[in-house]
This record gives C-alpha cells, sequence and structure tokens, in this order.
C-alpha cells in the first residue's frame, strides 16, 4: 500500500458510541442481515472520477483543492501518479469495488489511437492494484460528453462521424472493462438530447441511439463480456432535455428498440430529484420492470437546482432505498457506487475519507433499518390488507383475466355502491416507519 495518508490507518468498525471520526459507527462488513453480510448487501464502490479528478471547480470559479498527489504533473504522468492513491482510499476504506470512465483514468490524446495507447498505460497499473488488493471492478464507461465533438451527442450526434467515433471509443472501453473483469458497463446519455428542437430529429435520434446499443450488445457477445448493461437515467443538465430522463422513459426507450433483455437501471438519487422523483419511486418503477440494477449513491442541495452530487447522510433516505431493494431481492448485479464529491470548500486530502465514511454508515443504518421494518411486519401487513379485496373474489376473478366491462357493469348495478374504501393512514405509517430511524 502506498502512503499519501500515513496518518490513516485502514477504517475499523467501532460502534455507534464511537466518536472516532476515522472509524465506521454502523458499517460492520461482516454483521449478518437478512441472511447476508452487510458488504454482500451493499457492495460499495468508490468511483474514479470524483475522487481522483474532483478538484472543487464550479461553473463559477476555479479549482480549490489541488492534491499533493497531483502537484506539478500532468498528461499521461499525472494519470500514472493518481492510480496508486486511489486504491490507496479504496484499500483503507475497505471498498470491495470500484468504477470509473476512461477519460477520467487516462487523458484524451490528439488521435483516438493515442487515447487507446494512454488507456492501456493506465489500464496496467489498474490490474496490478486490482490483483494486489483484490479490489474488483463494478462498472466501466465512456465519457462521451466532455470532448468538443460530442457537443451535439454521441450516438444522437447529426454527424455520423461522431457517431463512429463514439462507437470506437465505447468498443475500446468495453474491451478494457472485460480486461479488468467489469460485472458491468454503463451508458449515460449526457448529452444524448437536444437543446432545442428547431434543429433535432428526435426520431431519427432514438433511432440511432437503440442501433448504437445494439451494435455494443453484439460486441460484447463477440468478445465475450458477460457483465450487466445499464442505463443511467438523467433528465437534463448538461443537456436541456435527455432522452433517458427517467426509470419510466428509459424502461419505455428499451421496451420500444428491444433492448429490454440486455439492460437493467443505474439509478442516482440526485437525478432522481431532478425528474421530480424521490429516489424510492425511481427504483420501484425499476424494480417492478425488473429492470433495478445498481445505485449511485449521492443527493442533491434541496435548496439548489442542479446536481451536486453530494454524499448521502440522511438515514431516511437510505432507509426507503433499502426497503425498495430489499423488497426486489437486493443488488445482486450492481452495488452503492459513491458518484460523490467533497464539497468545494472541503479541501483537505483527509476530507475523501470523511465523506466516504459518512456515506457509508449512512447506507449501513438505512439498510439495518430497512431490515427492521421488513421484520416488525407491521408495514407490509398494512400494505397486504389495503389490498386484500383483489385476492378473492371479485378482485382476484378480474386479475385472472375472467371479467369484462359488461360483467363488470352488471356487479355495480346489482351492487348499488362501493364499499367505503378504508383510511389510507399515511400519517400512521410515516409514525411507524419513524420508530426505526
Amino acid at each position: 500500500m502506498s502512503t499519501h495518508f500515513p496518518s490513516i490507518s485502514r477504517i475499523a468498525y467501532e460502534g455507534p458510541k464511537s466518536k472516532n471520526p476515522l472509524a465506521f459507527k454502523h458499517y460492520n462488513p461482516d454483521e449478518i442481515v437478512e441472511g447476508k453480510t452487510m458488504r454482500d448487501h451493499l457492495r460499495f464502490s468508490i468511483v474514479y472520477w470524483h475522487t481522483m479528478c474532483g478538484q472543487g471547480g464550479d461553473m463559477f470559479g476555479a479549482p480549490t483543492a489541488i492534491r499533493p498527489w497531483d502537484a506539478g504533473k500532468s498528461g499521461i504522468e499525472l494519470a500514472k501518479a493518481r492510480v496508486p492513491v486511489f486504491f490507496e482510499i479504496a484499500e483503507k476504506l475497505g471498498m470491495p469495488y470500484y468504477a470509473f470512465h476512461d477519460r477520467d483514468v487516462a487523458p484524451h490524446g490528439q488521435t483516438l489511437r493515442e487515447s487507446n495507447e494512454y488507456l492501456d498505460t493506465i489500464v496496467a497499473l489498474l490490474k496490478e492494484q486490482q490483483q494486489r488488493t483484490g479490489i474488483k471492478l463494478l462498472w466501466g464507461t465512456a465519457q462521451l460528453f466532455v470532448h468538443p465533438r460530442f457537443m451535439h451527442g454521441a450516438a444522437t450526434s447529426p454527424s455520423a462521424e461522431v457517431f463512429a467515433f463514439s462507437a470506437a471509443q465505447v468498443k475500446k472501453a468495453l474491451e478494457v472493462t472485460h480486461e479488468l473483469g467489469g460485472e458491468g458497463y454503463t451508458f449515460w446519455g449526457g448529452r444524448e438530447g437536444y437543446m432545442t428542437l428547431w434543429n433535432t430529429d428526435m426520431k431519427r435520434e432514438l433511432d440511432h441511439l437503440a442501433k448504437f446499443l445494439h451494435m455494443a450488445v453484439d460486441y460484447a457477445k463477440q468478445i465475450g463480456f458477460k457483465g450487466q448493461f445499464y442505463i443511467e437515467p438523467k433528465p437534463k443538465e448538461p443537456t436541456k432535455h435527455q432522452y433517458d430522463s427517467d426509470a419510466a422513459a428509459c424502461l419505455n426507450f428499451l421496451r420500444e428498440y428491444d433492448l429490454l433483455p440486455y439492460f437493467k437501471l443505474n439509478l442516482e438519487t440526485n437525478h432522481a430529484t431532478l425528474a421530480g422523483h424521490s429516489m424510492q419511486h425511481e427504483m420501484e418503477v425499476a424494480g417492478a420492470a425488473g429492470a433495478l440494477g445498481s445505485l449511485d449513491a449521492n443527493t442533491g442541495d434541496l435548496l439548489l437546482g442542479w446536481d451536486t452530487d453530494q454524499f448521502l447522510t440522511d438515514a431516511s433516505t437510505a432507509t426507503q432505498m433499502m426497503l425498495t431493494a430489499l423488497k426486489y431481492g437486493g443488488l445482486t448485479t450492481g452495488g452503492v457506487n459513491f458518484d460523490a464529491k467533497v464539497r468545494r470548500e472541503s479541501v483537505d486530502p483527509e476530507d475523501l475519507f470523511y465523506s466516504h465514511i459518512g456515506g457509508m454508515d449512512t447506507f449501513a443504518r438505512g439498510l439495518k433499518n430497512a431490515a427492521a421494518i421488513r421484520a416488525d411486519g407491521r408495514l407490509g401487513d398494512f400494505v397486504k390488507q389495503r389490498y386484500s379485496t383483489w385476492d378473492t373474489g371479485l378482485g382476484a376473478s378480474i386479475e385472472a383475466g375472467k371479467e369484462s366491462f359488461s360483467s363488470l357493469e352488471a356487479f355495480a348495478l346489482e351492487k348499488g355502491e362501493a364499499t367505503q374504501v378504508p383510511s389510507g393512514r399515511q400519517e400512521y405509517l410515516e409514525n411507524l416507519v419513524n420508530e426505526f430511524i
């Protein structure tokens, strides 16, 4: 292990009474919850882009956090220097997984060939560190939104040449993800959308995006990559309207173009907020469709209107998320991926540890809370009772497809009026859940 943080040891679980800021209060990786360890339930992942590339810059100000390992370096030498630091952080936090974009671990070259050579250089270093630490790649992805060529989109660009360059970049990203044993591959269409409909042929762009994804599916089969494909919904930013705007829009697109058998959703809390939903809503939509894949663990600031990518520290939100995850069988292919960054004002390298510890503890609390609510049974029993008229008699007959408008009209005419519907008891249920948080 490198020694960029000599004063920080491996982060240990010390329990809720600990006052040590460099210890877990709730995340005990070996603790059994509903028959599995916390480690296996949560499948935590640390991201390369925010952790190593985030320097506190924003649209209003220059970077504030130039890390000591970055000082005086640029290009491929900077990329090389970051690799051991990243794995030291991941190893000391006990992260079982990590995730990356191709152009975050290695820089853009002057040509695609040079970019690929840079990436190969860094992939060799990543592989060495994976073998040394046992940390695995949760998923890889291609950065198809920063370079000027992508200003009108990548797979949805009006330029066929840009489409070709995008395909070539994803081809290489799939190859290195496969080489590193990645368990998945994510598509995020940051510029797959439009800024104005006056210059947009939406139908043609969606057709092109579907062709692109089918090409990716075909190439994955060709090289033997068996990892899970994901699409990550987001409604806007940087594009005014993105085609992957929320879980329902993504599922509709996947079904329309016969892609659903190959894809699940990688859902992000802050993106759900920007879409006008809660994260629990997005997870329920995906779970009901059998497409709940992976979670990007962050949150937004309710007083700000953009994607702030903050670490989630709200136990209530984490409890909601874990309740839905457990309901649909847990995270079997993806994980809880910390697509989150420290604040612009948090400039010390040690803040990278405090932030991840807080996020990991929050999800551990959410997991324990969710398991306790399920074991208590009152919430589940209430929902079951609320829909009990569908379990027998008329409801069961409707669900079995044995009724028609005519038969139901006859029932209603004979009945005269429906039996009064019981209270939904929202406040009672909110109080019930709060007993566990």
